[in-house]
């Protein structure tokens, strides 16, 4: 029996989730799905530009796996920009790396991911006031983790 795979932490979740050829309606489309870990080594790996090793520590997986996920992520997008095919994000097995948020104005407190498209100015969503806070509750990792299943596991 083969051991499951480990949870990857993922530190950006897009509110985009699917890209297509400009013209065409998607019925008319092939698909290619591209799972959330693999948009979060792309992120990191082509625009963030850190190293693999970097990249597998801040998903908390080997070198080796990072390697294969990126190859894979790389193949998928060259795929569907070749061939015409729209690209949809989903599933994965992942979870994602959370911040605390606290104002100083009114002492409220809230979470949300690290990061987020576009980058948000981070306000108070109860006084509105710019004078907050965030930080990575640490937990070993640096983080909090929110548990997000994938497609298939719900």
């Amino acid at each position: 029996m083969a051991r499951p795979p480990k949870w990857r932490w993922v530190e950006f979740i897009p509110k985009i989730t699917h890209f297509k050829p400009a013209g065409l309606p998607m019925r008319d489309l092939d698909e290619i799905v591209l799972t959330h870990e693999e948009l979060e080594a792309i992120r990191l790996s082509d625009k963030e530009m850190l190293e693999q090793e970097t990249c597998a520590q801040r998903m908390g997986i080997s070198r080796p796996t990072f390697h294969r996920i990126i190859k894979g992520a790389r193949g998928k997008v060259a795929e569907a920009l070749v061939g015409g095919k729209a690209i949809r994000i989903a599933g994965g097995r992942y979870r994602v790396v959370k911040r605390y948020y606290h104002c100083h104005s009114c002492n409220h407190s809230w979470d949300g991911p690290l990061v987020t498209c576009p980058p948000e100015e981070t306000h108070c969503p109860q006084c509105e006031s710019g004078d907050v806070d965030g930080k990575n509750e640490s937990d070993g990792r640096g983080g909090r983790h929110r548990r997000r299943r994938g497609r298939g596991e719900e």
